[in-house]
C-alpha cells in the first residue's frame, strides 16, 4: 500500500501523506513553508467556529444544503472535542507564510471535507465552495485574529487580578511595617512596606483596567467583507448573523466591524490592545526589579525581603537562593516589548486593501499573552504568596538612614537640618547623635519630632 494519496487543486495534482486530513494547497504550504513556529492552536480552534457558523449561516440563507451544513457542523465538533496536541497534528503549516493567512484558512477548509467524509462518504464536500462558502481568507482570517485574541486576554486578565490579590494580602499584612524609601537608588523618607505594595497594586490595578476597556475593540469582527471588503459573494446579512452565531458560542457579544476595508487592510485593535500588554509588561519589571533588589542579599545587599527558595540557586555555591521567578517575568515582558515592535511594524503594511503581516501579527499577540498569563501565575504563586518581610532589617535600615533629619526642617530649618545630616555622615554617627551635637535640637524635641511612622502619615 502506498504512503501516500494524489489529489489535484487548480495548478495540478498534489502527492499527499495517506493518513493525513489536509489536502493539496496544505501540502504545497507545507513544503514551500516550513521554517518558524506554527500557526497558534487558538487560531485553528477560531477558524473551525468560524467554519460551523458559517455552515448555519449559509443554510439559514438558503445557499448551502442541510445535508452539507450539518456534516460540516458534525465535523468542527468532532474537531473541537481534540485536546490540543491532538488537533494540531493535522493543522502542520508555519506562520510564515502568505501574510493573508490563505494556506492556513484552506488548511482548515481541506481538514473539515475530509473529516466530513469520513462522517459520510456519500456527501462530497468541496473545501471552497462549501465550507469556504461566503467568506474569504482576507474576512475569515482576521476574524479568526479578533476572535483569539479576545479570548486570550480573559486567562491574562483572571492571573492579573490573582496576583492583585496576593499582593493586597500582603499590603494588609505590612501596613504599618516602617522602612526607608529609596528615590534615585538613595536614601529616602519613610513609608511602610504596605503603603509601597499598595503602589503595585494600583499600578497592576489600573493596567488590568486599560485591557479591560481595550479589549471591547477586538469584538468587532471583519467578516462578511470577503476579499476586498465589498462583501462580494456574501448575502448583505451574513456578516449580522455570523456575528450573532459566534456571540452565541463564544458568550461574548461580537459585532460586525463598522468598516469591513479597514477590518481587512489595518490591524490597529490588535496594536492598541498590544500596547496595553506592553505597559503592563513594563511595569511588571518594575515591581520584579524592586523585589529582587530588595530581596538581594542575604547577608551582602538589602536583604530587606525573603523569598521562597524553590530551587537550588547554583551548580557550584550551596544554599544559593536566586529570585528566579522574577527572571522569569522580566524575560517574558521583555519578550512582550519586542513583539510591540513586530506588531507595530506588521500594523503598517496594509498595501491598499490587505495588510499582508496577519499570521505574525496575531502570532506575537497570543505568544505575548500566554508567556505573561503562565509567568504572572508563576510569580503569584512561586514567589508572592512566601514573601515575607524582615522587618528588624528594616527597622535598622531606618535607624541608620540620615534621610529622617526631613522631619527636622520645618523646626529648624533646612540648612541647620543639612548640617546635622551632613555631620552625621562625616563622623559615622547616627542622626540623633549628630542632632545632640548640632545644638539645634534637645533631647526631647528629637524624639518628639522624628517618629519613622508618624513621617508615612500612615494615619492621614
Amino acid at each position: 500500500m502506498s504512503n501516500y494519496r494524489e489529489e489535484a487543486d487548480t495548478l495540478g495534482p498534489v502527492q499527499i501523506p495517506a493518513t493525513a486530513l489536509w489536502g493539496p494547497q496544505t501540502e504545497r504550504s507545507r513544503h514551500n513553508f516550513p521554517h518558524g513556529p506554527l500557526m497558534p492552536v487558538q487560531v485553528i480552534r477560531a477558524l473551525l467556529r468560524i467554519k460551523k457558523a458559517a455552515a448555519g449561516v449559509n443554510l439559514t440563507l438558503g445557499g448551502l444544503p442541510a445535508v452539507k451544513a450539518d456534516l460540516i457542523d458534525q465535523a468542527v465538533a468532532r474537531l473541537l472535542k481534540l485536546d490540543d496536541d491532538s488537533l494540531m497534528a493535522d493543522f502542520p503549516l508555519h506562520v510564515y507564510q502568505t501574510g493573508s493567512g490563505t494556506q492556513t484558512n484552506m488548511n482548515v477548509n481541506e481538514v473539515l471535507t475530509h473529516v466530513a467524509g469520513k462522517l459520510d462518504p456519500q456527501t462530497a464536500l468541496s473545501p471552497n465552495d462549501d465550507v469556504n462558502q461566503s467568506q474569504s481568507s482576507n474576512d475569515a482570517f482576521p476574524t479568526a485574529m479578533n476572535i483569539a485574541a479576545s479570548q486570550a486576554l480573559l486567562p491574562l486578565q483572571a492571573a492579573g487580578e490573582t496576583l492583585v490579590k496576593a499582593l493586597k494580602e500582603k499590603q494588609a499584612t505590612y501596613w504599618r511595617t516602617v522602612k526607608i524609601g529609596r528615590t534615585h537608588l538613595q536614601d529616602a523618607t519613610p513609608l511602610t512596606f504596605g503603603q509601597e505594595i499598595s503602589g503595585w497594586v494600583s499600578t497592576l490595578t489600573h493596567d488590568l483596567s486599560y485591557l479591560e476597556q481595550l479589549r471591547p475593540h477586538l469584538l468587532a469582527l471583519p467578516i462578511g467583507g470577503t476579499a476586498v471588503g465589498t462583501g462580494l459573494n456574501a448575502a448583505p446579512e451574513f456578516a449580522g448573523a455570523m456575528t450573532a452565531s459566534l456571540s452565541r458560542a463564544y458568550g461574548t457579544e461580537f459585532v460586525p466591524a463598522d468598516n469591513d476595508f479597514a477590518g481587512l487592510a489595518a490591524h490597529s485593535e490588535l496594536t492598541v490592545v498590544h500596547g496595553a500588554l506592553k505597559t503592563l509588561a513594563a511595569d511588571l519589571i518594575k515591581i520584579g526589579n524592586d523585589i529582587r533588589f530588595l530581596a538581594s542579599g542575604p547577608r551582602a545587599g538589602y536583604g530587606e525581603l525573603t523569598i521562597p527558595a524553590n530551587e537550588p540557586g547554583s551548580s557550584i555555591m550551596p544554599g544559593k537562593v536566586n529570585p528566579t521567578q522574577v527572571e522569569a517575568l522580566t524575560m517574558a515582558a521583555a519578550r512582550v516589548m519586542g513583539n510591540d515592535t513586530t506588531i507595530s511594524f506588521a500594523a503598517s503594511q496594509g498595501n491598499f486593501e490587505m495588510n499582508v503581516y496577519k499570521p505574525v501579527i496575531i502570532s506575537a499577540f497570543l505568544e505575548s499573552v500566554d508567556i505573561l498569563t503562565g509567568t504572572i501565575t508563576g510569580f503569584t504563586t512561586k514567589l508572592v504568596a512566601g514573601l515575607t518581610a524582615n522587618t528588624e532589617r528594616m527597622r535598622a535600615l531606618v535607624d541608620q538612614s540620615l534621610m529622617t533629619v526631613t522631619a527636622l526642617s520645618p523646626h529648624i530649618g533646612y540648612h541647620q537640618a543639612a548640617e546635622i545630616a551632613q555631620l552625621a555622615e562625616r563622623d559615622g554617627s547616627t542622626l540623633r547623635t549628630a542632632a545632640l551635637k548640632s545644638g539645634y535640637v534637645s533631647a526631647a524635641d528629637f524624639e518628639r519630632w522624628v517618629d519613622p511612622l508618624a513621617m508615612t502619615n500612615i494615619d492621614r
